[in-house]
């Protein structure tokens, strides 16, 4: 079985991917990792050399060698579910996992990490949050389309699950 988690940049997925991994033993893989691995670069770099069209292309080839992993939680990147029907396949190929958090917690996570999000390269930190929710309002009907939908707040502090709501349309 392959669980693939999807939501915004700043959501937790490789955080909590990892650790519900380990509980569950799990492989766990993170696609960034796996493509900074096959183009032996940073996804930044990536953005700044290539384009995002390359990337989306090249995530969208990665995600799909990923169809041989077995027992296996692989995080997405915050664009992934939206781009080349990733998202349609990924449920064809596994169960999907969105984790959904709230503005102001992706915002804290997020603008710790700015220089490392090639999307966030040009955005001051005055407009990040109106960046922050504009894209999020772009992706939302990708992410909901998962099998199963997390609230940040139906974890606790360990990443264990309060609440479940599977997605029986999705």
């Amino acid at each position: 079985m392959r669980y693939y988690l999807v939501g915004f940049m700043g959501s937790g997925k490789s955080y909590l991917g990892k650790l519900w991994a380990a509980l569950h033993h799990l492989s766990f893989y993170d696609l960034d990792t796996l493509i900074e691995q096959k183009e032996n670069s940073s996804i930044a770099n990536i953005f700044e050399q290539k384009g995002e069209q390359y990337f989306r292309a090249l995530e969208s080839k990665i995600l799909k060698k990923t169809e041989t992993l077995e027992n296996a939680i692989i995080s997405c990147g915050g664009g992934t579910a939206c781009f080349n029907n990733n998202m349609q396949w990924m449920k064809n190929n596994g169960t999907t996992i969105f984790l959904h958090a709230s503005i102001e917690n992706l915002l804290k996570n997020i603008v710790q990490e700015k220089q490392k999000r090639p999307l966030l390269a040009n955005i001051t930190e005055d407009n990040l949050e109106k960046f922050i929710q504009n894209k999020l309002d772009e992706r939302l009907h990708y992410y909901a389309a998962s099998n199963i939908i997390l609230q940040q707040t139906d974890l606790n502090e360990n990443g264990f699950i309060k609440v479940l709501q599977y997605n029986k349309d999705a």
